[in-house]
């Protein structure tokens, strides 16, 4: 049974960092039921630009402490690049799990928790490994509670 059963149609924007949803998108959750998102619904897909930045960060402290402290250097520039590697095994996948998600979020017509569950749920049923979901699981559960039901 596919469940995703309409295919996602967004319009990405020219400026900014939002797609609109040109039709509605549906999602059947195993254990919680049909999610719907109806058209016009404003989605970022996975939120993950924070920890791009977060590595960056990292890396160029790194360089920069490196220069009076080459251990602590090394050590921050490490960090640096394992955030790097964490945010590429995680930037460009899931969108559709991402979108209900978004939607769960944005209605607190669930529980921060189950909406979370969902999300799992929808990367597993998207297709993406198990270790990939739970990386994107861990990562709302870890920093999704600034997010949750703010516009």
């Amino acid at each position: 049974m596919d469940r995703f059963p309409l295919p996602l149609k967004a319009q990405l924007p020219i400026q900014g960092e939002r797609a609109e949803l040109l039709s509605g998108f549906l999602f059947e959750d195993p254990d919680y039921g049909l999610v719907q998102v109806p058209a016009g619904f404003n989605t970022d897909f996975a939120s993950v630009k924070p920890l791009r930045t977060i590595a960056w960060l990292l890396l160029a402290l790194g360089l920069l402490v490196g220069w009076f402290w080459s251990e602590a250097g090394a050590a921050i520039g490490s960090l640096g690049y394992g955030a790097l590697t964490l945010y590429a095994s995680v930037v460009g996948y899931g969108n559709a799990a991402a979108t209900i998600h978004d939607r769960l979020y944005a209605t607190a017509e669930l529980s921060r928790k189950v909406a979370d569950a969902v999300f799992f749920n929808a990367l597993r049923a998207s297709g993406l490994a198990r270790w990939r979901a739970w990386l994107m699981w861990a990562g709302v559960r870890l920093g999704g509670h600034w997010r949750y039901n703010r516009k």
